[in-house]
């Protein structure tokens, strides 16, 4: 499962719009939106894209942010 409040963090940090991150995984808003919500599960291409995009390049922080197994979804929409 995403750490939607990790990933919502390196967002915020990165400056970028949600609309233009969508665009270049080739999602729609509200499809990344419900990735980051963990309605839907990321690919891992498209984790890989992300990671690229907003400069996240430890692989401990890609699996803080993408691969928590006991993330409580009433604390992270």
């Amino acid at each position: 499962m995403t750490n939607t409040n990790e990933l919502l963090r390196e967002i915020n940090n990165s400056g970028l719009k949600k609309s233009w991150i969508a665009k270049k995984l080739g999602l729609s808003y509200h499809g990344l939106q419900k990735k980051i919500n963990n309605d839907n599960e990321f690919k891992a291409s498209e984790i890989m894209m992300l990671c690229d995009i907003l400069h996240i390049a430890s692989a401990e922080r890609r699996e803080e942010i993408f691969f928590v197994h006991d993330v409580d979804k009433k604390t992270t929409n």
